[in-house]
């Protein structure tokens, strides 16, 4: 778990150490990533495979060989050598993609902090120990006791503003005095639906922010790559973008904390987001050679933008931080009704409206499906003879068993 604090360095020096720390991390990353590129097997004059103590090594002899590498810290430096082996470690696990590059223009930069070492001035700021920089305030927004407990920290730019993630052990779940447990629907009209009925949607940009994004994306369209004048307006839309992004992060903090002190645990979709994002396959025209027919790619886009801004991921991500969750399969959540227990494609007659063919029962399409996510997870609700000719009914009975995330 992180505790993310505002940082405020002094101008000048301390300023200037914190950018040199941001700029040696990532050109010792992109070294130690190259040099990991040339091994291969069949390269036998190399003596053993690089990993982190043969580079740490390397780092060693480079430091006495170039003064501008040594006059920046070894700990920030052999930090970005431990990032570097654990992407490795994620790939070859499968949790994440080959390690790529890092560009001087991508607008998040950051490095380590081990050895870390925190004192509190008052009741509303604080100080880490950054080395070559010296004590730098950070804004207290947290209880001092978990932020003192942290082992580690990693200091970050992102879009001009700095910030400082404390390492801490994660947070004890509050148990609610219920028993009541709840399903969770994720959709792109209603972001969030719970079985008892309530919609939560993410915020956005207001009207005026919207106008402002959209002037700023048409100037940045028509400038020149490279020009001063570029940078700014790069700049002014990472600003828009990072006050969307907290006001979105704000609403999921707030949202996952009201449902686990409302419910002692909670049921969710069982979602592969990554694979619902993806681009629209390209469609070859036969007849023509070098050309392509339509694909719905502007229609996918808009609605891969729709699932992004909804956040699913991190929503269901921080609710398993906090309380008990059971992903469920999907299939056929929105088709089933959640009174007779009735699965055809012709229950949903829109949106959101939910009409089973079977019973006659009315409810919302997103609360319907809500239920049956909760039914899923925490209820044997309807047995097989009760629609046991319908085909469609025991494919779903055939999907993949429940399992807890938490």
């Amino acid at each position: 778990m992180s505790i993310v604090q505002r940082v405020y360095p002094g101008e000048g020096a301390q300023l200037d150490v914190l950018v040199m720390h941001c700029d040696h991390a990532r050109f010792v990353y992109n070294v130690g990533l190259e040099q990991r590129s040339w091994w291969t097997q069949s390269r036998r004059h190399f003596r053993q495979k690089i990993n982190y103590v043969s580079q740490a090594a390397d780092l060693t002899a480079a430091r006495r060989e170039f003064d501008w590498l040594r006059a920046g810290s070894t700990v920030v430096q052999q930090g970005a050598l431990r990032d570097l082996d654990r992407a490795f470690t994620n790939f070859f696990a499968r949790r994440a993609g080959y390690p790529t590059f890092k560009k001087r223009s991508n607008v998040r930069k950051g490095f380590v902090v081990r050895d870390l070492s925190v004192r509190r001035v008052n009741r509303r700021w604080g100080e880490i120990l950054v080395p070559k920089a010296g004590w730098i305030r950070f804004r207290i927004s947290r209880a001092w006791t978990d932020i003192f407990a942290a082992t580690s920290a990693r200091i970050t730019l992102a879009n001009g503003r700095w910030t400082v993630s404390f390492t801490t052990p994660p947070a004890a779940r509050t148990m609610p005095d219920t028993t009541a447990v709840v399903g969770i629907d994720r959709g792109v009209a209603n972001s969030i639906a719970t079985s008892d009925g309530r919609m939560f949607h993410p915020p956005g940009f207001t009207a005026g922010e919207q106008t402002r994004f959209v002037a700023l994306q048409r100037r940045l369209s028509r400038q020149q790559k490279g020009s001063a004048n570029r940078d700014r307006t790069k700049a002014e839309l990472g600003r828009l973008r990072l006050r969307l992004m907290d006001r979105r992060g704000d609403w999921i903090e707030q949202t996952t904390t009201e449902l686990a002190s409302t419910y002692c645990a909670a049921a969710v979709e069982n979602l592969p987001v990554r694979n619902m994002t993806r681009r629209a396959t390209p469609k070859p025209d036969p007849g023509r050679p070098g050309a392509f027919l339509p694909n719905g790619g502007r229609a996918k886009s808009g609605l891969n933008r729709a699932i992004l801004a909804s956040y699913w991921g991190k929503f269901a991500q921080r609710l398993a931080h906090k309380m008990s969750v059971v992903a469920v399969p999907a299939a056929y959540t929105s088709q089933q009704c959640s009174n007779c227990g009735y699965t055809c494609p012709e229950n949903r007659d829109s949106q959101a409206v939910f009409r089973c063919q079977g019973c006659g029962f009315e409810h919302h399409a997103d609360t319907n499906a809500a239920i049956n996510i909760r039914d899923r997870a925490f209820i044997i609700k309807h047995q097989p003879e009760d629609i046991s000719g319908d085909r469609v009914h025991q494919s779903r009975l055939r999907a993949a068993p429940t399992t807890s995330v938490a």
